[in-house]
């Protein structure tokens, strides 16, 4: 049976557009605030983070655990391309009088923000880029993170998650007044999850991909410790469970050496 032809006109940059009002005002209404408190505690648990440890948080999207984060007494710098989350971000950090700079740019780009404790790369993130972009990324938050200092990623999108008993069936969502309707793709040359989505809130209407590039458990692992970080660990879910195949998402903390 012939198989039907995949996706071809998604831009490599997807990310620098798709971030925008409906696409992020949807993820604000659904990553509900218990979500990022177990995020939180598991990122101070298993990096050790002391008191006032200065943490990077790549990318910040709207800024829900760079501020809580800070509301833990920590010192947060949250990096984003997006201009319309960054906006949200500044907005609720005055409201907390929260200590966060934001800073908008690509989370390849952190020179010039100093050195960090910690970095945080939360909420299905690290996979926008194809591999070279993803080396430049590792390679740019291991010389963001001093040495000891810590570095958690969280990967919705890895092979033992995303490709056992993968159909494409379609999803629909809805949050309020807006329902988001999704179809997926496997690109299994490129090991490429695609992604389309149509945004749906009264009369207004957003169609976006989204391209997330595919890596086992074991090449991201590779992509660590090339990077000059070491004493990984992985886990299935903020509770500490292992990470398995079949896992919803993975959980990699390391060291920088």
């Amino acid at each position: 049976m012939e198989q039907p032809a995949l996706s071809t006109n998604i831009p490599s940059a997807w990310y620098a557009d798709f971030f925008t009002y409906l696409p992020n005002e949807f993820w604000r209404r659904v990553a509900a605030p218990e979500w990022t408190a177990v995020d939180v505690a598991f990122v101070e648990a298993r990096l050790e983070l002391a008191a006032g440890s200065r943490i990077l948080d790549v990318p910040c999207g709207s800024g829900r655990h760079s501020l809580a984060l800070a509301a833990h007494g920590h010192r947060v710098t949250g990096v984003d391309l997006s201009a319309e989350a960054l906006d949200h971000a500044r907005r609720a950090a005055a409201g907390q009088q929260a200590a966060v700079t934001f800073e908008h740019r690509d989370m390849r780009d952190l020179t010039q923000l100093g050195v960090f404790d910690a970095a945080v790369c939360l909420g299905n993130s690290f996979c926008y880029f194809d591999p070279v972009g993803t080396r430049e990324f590792v390679a740019a938050l291991a010389a963001a993170v001093r040495p000891g200092g810590g570095l958690v990623i969280d990967v919705g999108g890895a092979a033992e998650s995303v490709l056992p008993g993968f159909t494409g069936e379609p999803r629909t969502m809805r949050t309020g007044d807006i329902t988001v309707e999704t179809t997926f793709e496997y690109d299994a040359t490129a090991s490429q999850l695609i992604s389309h989505h149509q945004f749906t809130q009264g009369s207004r209407i957003l169609h976006a991909s989204a391209v997330h590039h595919v890596w086992t458990s074991g090449q991201l692992g590779e992509l660590l410790t090339e990077a000059g970080f070491v004493d990984l660990s992985r886990y299935g879910d903020p509770d500490g469970a292992p990470f398995a195949v079949g896992s919803g998402r993975l959980l990699l903390a390391a060291r920088r050496k």
